[in-house]
């Protein structure tokens, strides 16, 4: 949600760092976008819709640069998209300009106090207040660090700002429970909520903690904390590199990283077995420790948590997946042994950060599942667990829930205190030959002819039972997210309690039949009631049970272990929905309404 990239150093190309910055920027979500420019005045120009708005009225109308300037692209949360709503937003005398990521819980009373001061204000923002707030101090006589210092301090809620003065070469930067991190240049330093949008201009960055600011110049930076006292922080190397967050030539970003999987999860894998097929994890090693694992997560993430825990239970350890939100609001009681794992691919994300901070509070051990290394859930976490699945750029997740299940499986072995080293090898060698799986299914799969013949579906259904169950959950959340159309995933014996009311012979149903078990046979089963009403029935099998008999159309995956199924399979879901998505023309990479790093509660 929401996205700033600022900069000091660029004199004469300022505006081009800040456009390039924004355009990385583009996959978190956004309805509108600015840029704000400090020179002897400040020059703003703010667009709603397509960053190619931006661009152009930039190219027609701006005639200055600057020194110092900083750039947004806006995910709406007060006030709908428009020119007026757009960041940056400035004081009543254009002397500060602010841009804004996060939401300011007290902005009401403190826009009446200023409107009683006789500030006007042109938007419907809950940002508006901050450069007003600044204006006051300045009229007050504070300098302008002194005046952006004590206006934060009158905010309540979550925020990362960035900032820009009249006549003034440095950018002004804080946070409060939202991502922002420094970009440590040759000649210039730089500020942004990612770092994807510092990749092409320095690989040293610094994250900012909560409460701490920053003061970006030409020739470098200055970190305080919230007392004014002077911070030393380590700088860390961005180890992705351009290629990683380009689409090649691929059309979407979504299609490159569905078949980056298998790199994916070669990183994954890498150096995380021993030679006698045991596992090694980088960190956590003190799983002894641990009677009880919660899991909390948001959407794809909690899918994946849905997954881990239950292949946490089959090894004993008692375990549990929570929505990130409902956790933080009202957490399972913690004892002695508790484990609280974040499940979250940015680690920046608003609910799971404020559920493992409750959990913290509550004296519980925590653990950060994530792809970013410095994100705010591994800084502040017990420990970080990493998945390594690279940048990961189109909204919809898909190689990071791949590397979520891999790793969560891998911990799922790590913890174990009753796994037998037998069955601990058998794993292990079915990991290590799931990548070429995986490539072997991108050359034989048919998804785009199928989501070809049944785009024009009504509805669209998902089962499987067991750890197919949270994959169905997953492919029914992908189908929803690019196609825009209505989807579900159920518990395969769901169906015949409520949800069979909807089948009909307009409504596909997928169903995941892999092996030959029990719990296959009676998913099976269930696809026979399916048929009986008429849906047409799609069986992802590896073509050892009997589904195919019932089947109008099936995909394949290779034979596997029971336990690592759900990731092939899901590998054709992802391919399904792509396809479908495509067909109907939707915009694929950024879908309607929906950002990628949610970083509001």
């Amino acid at each position: 949600m929401c996205g700033i990239i600022g900069c000091a150093g660029h004199e004469g190309d300022t505006v081009p760092v800040l456009l390039n910055g924004l355009a990385r920027l583009e996959y978190r979500g956004y309805d509108s976008t600015g840029l704000a420019v400090s020179n002897s005045d400040i020059h703003v120009v703010k667009r709603e819709g397509e960053l190619d708005e931006l661009v152009e009225t930039v190219e027609s109308e701006i005639e200055v640069d600057g020194v110092a300037g900083v750039g947004h692209t806006r995910w709406s949360t007060h006030g709908k998209p428009s020119d007026a709503n757009a960041h940056p937003h400035t004081d009543c005398e254009n002397r500060v300009a602010v841009v804004h990521n996060g939401i300011i819980e007290n902005y009401q009373s403190l826009r009446d106090d200023l409107r009683s001061l006789g500030h006007e204000f042109e938007s419907n923002t809950d940002t508006e207040v901050i450069p007003h707030l600044v204006g006051h101090y300045l009229d007050a006589g504070s300098s302008p660090k002194a005046a952006f210092h004590r206006a934060v301090e009158k905010l309540e809620g979550s925020y990362a700002i960035a900032a820009v003065f009249e006549s003034r070469k440095e950018v002004m930067a804080t946070r409060q429970d939202s991502s922002l991190v420094l970009g440590v240049g040759d000649e210039a330093t730089y500020v942004a909520s990612d770092m994807t949008a510092l990749i092409e201009r320095t690989d040293s960055v610094i994250h900012l903690d909560d409460g701490e600011f920053a003061f970006l110049s030409p020739d470098g930076y200055t970190i305080i904390d919230e007392d004014g006292e002077r911070q030393s922080k380590a700088q860390t190397t961005i180890e992705w590199d351009v290629e990683e967050i380009t689409k090649g030539h691929h059309d979407h970003y979504m299609i490159k990283e569905i078949y980056e999987q298998s790199a994916a999860l070669r990183e994954c894998l890498r150096n995380r077995s021993t030679t006698d097929r045991l596992i090694s994890l980088d960190t956590f090693d003190d799983y002894h420790s641990v009677d009880r694992v919660h899991l909390v997560a948001c959407g794809t993430s909690y899918h994946a948590a849905l997954f881990g825990a239950q292949m946490l239970r089959e090894r004993g350890v008692s375990a549990q997946a929570f929505l990130a939100s409902e956790y933080a609001m009202t957490p399972a009681p913690v004892q002695d042994g508790t484990l609280v794992v974040g499940v979250t691919q940015s680690g920046e994300t608003a609910d799971t950060l404020a559920a493992l901070r409750a959990a913290d509070e509550r004296g519980a051990r925590t653990l950060a599942l994530t792809n970013v290394v410095g994100s705010s859930a591994a800084r502040e976490c017990d420990e970080a667990l990493y998945i390594r699945s690279g940048p990961e750029i189109s909204v919809a997740a898909t190689k990071t829930f791949a590397s979520q299940l891999v790793t969560l499986t891998l911990f799922a072995l790590h913890s174990s205190s009753t796994e037998s080293n037998h069955e601990t090898r058998r794993l292990v060698s079915a990991l290590d030959e799931l990548p070429g799986q995986i490539q072997r299914l991108f050359d034989t799969t048919t998804a785009g002819e199928i989501a070809s013949r049944l785009a024009d579906g009504s509805g669209y259904f998902f089962i499987g039972r067991g750890l197919q169950y949270p994959v169905a959950l997953e492919g029914a959340l992908k189908m929803k997210e690019i196609t825009y159309e209505h989807a579900e995933g159920f518990a395969a014996g769901e169906l015949k309690h409520g949800p069979l009311a909807l089948v009909t012979d307009e409504t596909p149903v997928f169903v995941s039949a892999v092996g030959d078990n029990e719990t296959v046979r009676k998913t099976v089963a269930n696809a026979e009631e399916v048929k009986a009403r008429g849906a047409p029935l799609v069986a992802i099998t590896d073509g050892t049970s009997s589904i195919e008999r019932l089947a109008d159309e099936v995909l394949r995956v290779p034979s596997t272990s029971r336990e690592l199924a759900p990731v092939l399979v899901n590998v054709q879901y992802q391919l399904l929905a792509y396809h479908t998505a495509r067909h109907l023309g939707r915009k694929i990479d950024k879908p309607r309404n929906l950002a990628k790093s949610v970083t509001v509660e």
